[in-house]
């Protein structure tokens, strides 16, 4: 699948093919649901602001954040994967069916090469996509241009120790001398922390949720593994990639037997830390 209307590179290419295969179904997940639920709920919105929806996709936050600002607010989704915003204008167009109208717009957009005017937005969300940006610092610089003085940005990250198939994954790799990130970068408190007053941001609430924390099956823990086929966060091409076929084979197999390892009569425990971030833009002039 091609993505003709941006100019994207390789790395963010096979993010937005990835999405666009998965937009059929990505409604079905419940826990994409909830977490833009609560992502909305944590930012307080209210009537009459202007909101910013980076990674949009189905246009979970953006529609429940439309139906708070009302026609005196509006909100603007962006993503890359035109098949995502697709299925979130489907949504918007059942919704207006029903007489239900919202101020919404979608977007196909770079979420690090965003053109708006300086200062358009009370607030921008970013649900479960944070790490997905090739240089998380720069990207929230970037944002600050757009973002009103005093706003407040809420997005979601995950903890380090999150994601049963990722940990197993990075430890197996290590012996091949591969470094995947995934989550690393924002990983804690402190490291995110760090990340947002270097650029230029206050952290002024954070809400840690564990809800879908629990127990998965066996073969859905083995199931985790994406090997070097599926885009590696913030790194391009998959580290896992430069090595032969032979050697992610074994790879493969080593996950495998460090799963079984960890199966319990109630099955593998799959930490799901989530981070909710509440920032403001401290800075006096934008940058």
């Amino acid at each position: 699948m091609t993505n003709n209307k941006l100019n994207l590179n390789n790395y963010k290419q096979e993010i937005a093919d990835l999405y666009t295969r998965r937009s059929v179904n990505y409604d079905n997940s419940a826990w994409h649901l909830r977490i833009a639920h609560l992502l909305v709920e944590y930012a307080q919105l209210t009537p009459g602001q202007s909101i910013l929806d980076i990674a949009t996709g189905t246009g979970m936050v953006a529609i429940e954040a439309a139906r708070i600002v009302g026609s005196t607010g509006n909100v603007i989704g962006i993503d890359i994967s035109s098949g995502m915003l697709e299925q979130a204008r489907q949504k918007v167009a059942e919704l207006e069916k029903n007489n239900i109208k919202l101020n919404i717009e979608f977007q196909l957009a770079d979420a690090e090469a965003l053109d708006f005017p300086i200062n358009s937005f009370d607030q921008i969300l970013c649900a479960s996509a944070f790490i997905w940006m090739q240089d998380i610092q720069t990207a929230l610089i970037h944002w600050a241009k757009f973002i009103k003085p005093g706003g407040i940005i809420c997005f979601h990250a995950f903890a380090d120790t999150a994601f049963i198939g990722g940990i197993i994954a990075q430890k197996v790799a290590t012996k091949y001398g591969i470094n995947l990130e995934f989550s690393k970068p924002t990983g804690t408190v402190e490291k995110c922390r760090q990340l947002l007053n270097a650029s230029g941001f206050e952290v002024v609430d954070i809400k840690i949720d564990r809800e879908d924390s629990g127990y998965i099956s066996l073969e859905k823990a083995k199931l985790m593994w994406a090997g070097s086929s599926h885009p590696a966060p913030g790194q391009y091409p998959n580290p896992l990639s430069h090595i032969s076929l032979t050697e992610l084979t074994q790879l493969k197999v080593e996950y495998d037997v460090e799963i079984e390892a960890l199966n319990t009569e109630e099955g593998v425990w799959n930490d799901v830390t989530t981070f909710m971030y509440w920032v403001v833009n401290y800075s006096s002039q934008n940058i």
